[in-house]
């Protein structure tokens, strides 16, 4: 297998066809450590104005540490994966505490650190101090499996394992980093999933996926995820310019964002929201009653489809020192929608409020 022609043409390809984005033009472990984070998962499209609005807020590792976790919570507000924000927010004051507020420099160190896997751990070596250590993200499977065509299940531990210790040979020693963001950008503008340019690859000669007519079936990934269905039903409690809200939990979605007193079910909520048991405190104080159950907001997770509907309460603003004492009765918050609007929240939540305006 002509292993140098494959490295050398990535690297021919590069930089005439790399985009322009600002955690490129640096090796500081900060920016890059940031950016990596941002992107799990996320488009780059997506993820680039989160990027810059993090680096604008805190821009080093010790004004992160020392930013609250709301305010982190907020500016995370919309990217999903909230468990990442919160290790973003924790392995910040980890680098402070334990390291000096200084990156480990190398690959085994920067495990140690909290959110940080192998991935994560093998581009900030390669980006920031040039160790030769391979990155393996999704664009870097679809490039191995179709161009060398293995089909090994890339969810299977088996599986990641032959994809690593390929890459890990592949690498050269000279300008690792620079390699590892070729052989990614290569899979995400070149190779990639749906519609890959293969007409114009500069490595269709070699590939196995292409001279074997198997692009779509490489690579292979079994899904065995479960997806859950929820149904929420939500109380949207209103009095005057304030509302009711509560702080979500540890041991679930959304821990530490803010959403409103909720119900769950397996099924769809068709009753009358008079069934809604902790309101029933409340029902000398309403005014009002809007219920549209054909009004669901659907929010899809990896693991998770949600479906919500919302019962709107408009209280007597007469009334608003019981509805209070029944919010602290509940474990609920009365708070302005001003202050409302500053918290992080689901974007589930959002979408609704936006539609509510």
């Amino acid at each position: 297998m002509n292993y140098k022609a494959f490295v050398h043409r990535l690297l021919e390809w590069y930089p005439h066809n790399k985009r322009d984005l600002p955690w490129r033009n640096t090796q500081d472990p900060y920016i890059i450590w940031l950016s990596e984070i941002i992107l799990q998962q996320t488009r780059v499209a997506q993820g680039l104005p989160y990027f810059e609005n993090f680096l604008k807020n805190y821009p080093n590792v010790n004004d992160l540490a020392k930013a609250p976790t709301e305010e982190v919570m907020r500016l995370w507000q919309g990217l999903g994966y909230y468990s990442r924000a919160r290790n973003l927010h924790q392995c910040a004051k980890d680098i402070m505490e334990r390291y000096q507020g200084e990156f480990p420099n190398h690959y085994e160190g920067l495990l140690e650190l909290k959110g940080v896997g192998s991935y994560t751990a093998a581009a900030i070596a390669s980006f920031a101090y040039d160790e030769k250590v391979a990155v393996v993200d999704g664009n870097v499977f679809r490039v191995l499996s179709r161009y060398f065509g293995i089909a090994t299940d890339i969810a299977s531990s088996s599986g990641k394992k032959e994809f690593e210790t390929l890459a890990n040979k592949l690498i050269p020693k000279e300008n690792p980093g620079e390699y590892n963001q070729a052989i990614m950008e290569f899979g995400a503008l070149q190779c990639g999933p749906k519609n890959p340019d293969c007409e114009n690859c500069p490595l269709k000669t070699g590939c196995f996926a292409q001279n074997n007519q198997m692009v779509e079936k490489l690579p292979v990934k079994i899904n065995k995820l479960k997806i859950k269905e929820r149904h929420f039903r939500y109380s949207y409690i209103i009095c005057g310019n304030e509302l009711i809200i509560k702080k979500r939990g540890e041991g679930d979605i959304w821990q530490d964002l803010y959403d409103f007193p909720l119900e769950e079910s397996d099924k769809k909520f068709y009753s009358d929201p008079e069934d809604i048991h902790f309101t029933n405190e409340l029902k000398d104080f309403v005014t009002n009653i809007v219920c549209n159950s054909e009004n669901t907001y659907k929010h899809i997770l990896t693991h998770q489809r949600i479906f919500a509907n919302f019962v709107r309460f408009n209280i007597n603003e007469n009334f608003r020192q019981e509805l209070k004492n029944w919010a602290d009765k509940y474990g609920f918050q009365l708070i302005s929608e001003e202050n409302f609007e500053n918290l992080a929240k689901p974007k589930l939540i959002s979408r609704f409020l936006n539609d509510e305006k």
